[in-house]
């Protein structure tokens, strides 16, 4: 099984929120998860990307890939917040 970080669309029309999730590379967006490591919420005024460090280094230290939409997310250093 080949891991994947990336981005799960949640909320209502015009109002995205995100979830970070460790995903099968073979399945679509939507699917079941094997694991929530953090959030995104574009349309706050304090939204950023919050990720748990943890989880994220474990999966990175097991191989997982990250997203092109992730990647570009990770670029803006100002609006990510890493939790313990």
């Amino acid at each position: 099984m080949s891991a994947t970080l990336r981005l799960m669309r949640l909320g209502k029309k015009g109002h995205p929120i995100y979830r970070v999730v460790v995903v099968d590379k073979r399945k679509k967006r939507n699917t079941r998860y094997i694991e929530n490591i953090g959030s995104y919420e574009p349309m706050k005024d304090s939204g950023g990307l919050k990720i748990d460090k943890k989880k994220y280094s474990y999966w990175l230290s097991q191989g997982a890939l990250i997203s092109e939409g992730l990647t570009r997310l990770l670029k803006h250093k100002k609006k990510v917040t890493f939790e313990d």
